[in-house]
């Protein structure tokens, strides 16, 4: 067995090391350009188009995180880039969700306790005492209930909040009012309405791009807040600042953005009522990740299935 390792811009010996372990029978090494040596499987995060160049008998590509958008660009661009009967593989979990919903918690609850407001109280040196949010209005919306969606609106919940979510397929969940259907839909729209906190977690994908746009916001009640924990290209970043301008919005908790890191001249860090994480809402932790990993490369080998397998038609 012989798996190729990609991951830009980090130290691949402790991944190595690790998958080693994990797999003590296979042969494993960190692609270098030119390599061209065959391999049944490639481990990798933003892979370049290179790597799969020559490697037409790929059985399986798996994906160090939940989002599998940097492959699947490389395949809209130029289709058959990836090997014609490789499964792609994504990370499920691996130690995510809790970080996931961590974040989100704190988010939910800033808000909902008025927090965000104190902060800048504090830079104008003001104080008042403002009462928070009641609990039973203050509803949360997720986007996307795939695991990670699905743990956060759990997650949420638990704080005693109502939690609504949308999928593009129907999900049921105890406790949690849910709606199905079309981006931009009949659905859609009913489930943005009375949502005082949109939480995004949607996959990646040409049809979920740009979702948070004016026409999203403008369904919300005014004052909502925004957390955007998905990807950069979900958000119209104009719109958002309009968004916040006239009230439309009250505040905005981002981690992911469409050019990463933050250019030091974006307007976003001109702006107190938007928080900015550097794309930490949920840490792939290795130790995890490598036995995820190690594990279905064995199952495959074995002829068995897998879960986490991407349909690349719908992008997740």
């Amino acid at each position: 067995m012989k798996i190729l390792f990609w991951l830009p811009q980090a130290d691949a010996t402790a991944w190595l090391d690790g998958l080693s372990r994990a797999l003590p029978g296979a042969e494993l090494r960190a692609w270098q350009p030119g390599d061209t040596a065959p391999a049944d499987y490639a481990v990798v995060w933003h892979p370049p188009r290179e790597l799969f160049a020559t490697q037409p008998d790929l059985c399986a590509v798996f994906n160090l995180g939940a989002g599998v958008d940097a492959i699947l660009a490389l395949e809209r661009e130029s289709p058959g880039t990836l090997p014609r009967d490789a499964l792609l593989v994504r990370l499920e979990d691996s130690g995510m969700a809790p970080q996931m919903a961590e974040y989100v918690q704190h988010a939910v609850l800033r808000y909902l306790r008025r927090f965000d407001e104190y902060t800048l109280q504090q830079a104008r040196r003001e104080w008042h005492v403002l009462a928070p949010h009641p609990l039973e209005t203050f509803t949360v919306g997720v986007l996307g209930l795939g695991v990670l969606g699905a743990h956060v609106a759990r997650a949420v919940a638990s704080l005693g909040v109502p939690v609504r979510g949308f999928s593009r397929s129907a999900k049921t969940l105890d406790g949690i009012e849910t709606f199905s259907g079309e981006l931009r839909g009949p659905q859609f729209d009913a489930f943005l309405a009375d949502v005082k906190v949109l939480v995004n977690l949607l996959p990646a994908t040409p049809d979920t791009e740009n979702v948070l746009d004016a026409r999203t916001f403008g369904k919300l009640p005014s004052g909502a807040y925004l957390v955007n924990v998905a990807r950069g290209a979900h958000l119209v970043e104009q719109d958002l600042v309009d968004a916040l301008a006239n009230g439309t919005l009250s505040a905005a908790t981002l981690d992911v953005f469409n050019h990463e890191p933050l250019a030091d001249d974006h307007p976003f860090w001109r702006e107190p009522r938007i928080t900015i994480t550097p794309h930490s809402s949920a840490l792939t932790l290795r130790e995890e990740a490598i036995s995820q990993v190690a594990d279905k490369i064995e199952a495959l080998a074995r002829g068995e299935t897998v879960s986490g397998i991407v349909n690349t038609a719908r992008g997740y």
